[in-house]
């Protein structure tokens, strides 16, 4: 397959995956912050409150296998960096915060199966992020 055509069709395979995420995230009660916020180490898909907590959500889409396989141990460290860059500009170092990570498997045919992970992982390194 062409290289270009593969990228784009993965760019929209990851968009319907997040749309998909926020759209449960919602029913489950919580309240999109920000989506696709970029900074030097990286990008957080979705930034969402659930009560109290700062949620930063990790969506994962994928045709077959397991999507959630993907957040890797480099992909959680740049997620912690941009997530603390995000709670610093925001003044909000004192909130507490978690990482979920919502897996989307795209079959062929038919609907999405939308996994929410939520407190998937603990943040990487000492002194990174407070509970």
């Amino acid at each position: 397959m062409n290289p270009v055509l593969k990228a784009l069709l993965a760019k929209l395979l990851g968009d319907r995956g997040e749309r998909a995420a926020v759209a449960l995230l919602k029913r489950r009660g919580m309240r999109i912050l920000r989506r696709n916020y970029r900074t030097k180490h990286g990008e957080v898909d979705v930034i969402a409150r659930d009560g109290g907590v700062v949620v930063f959500v990790e969506v994962k889409a994928r045709r077959r296998g397991d999507p959630a396989e993907a957040v890797t141990p480099e992909k959680q460290r740049r997620l912690t960096l941009a997530a603390l860059h995000f709670l610093k500009r925001h003044d909000l170092l004192e909130r507490r915060c978690r990482f979920d990570v919502v897996a989307v498997l795209w079959p062929d045919d038919g609907p999405p199966a939308v996994e929410h992970y939520v407190d998937a992982f603990e943040p990487p390194g000492r002194g990174q992020m407070f509970r």
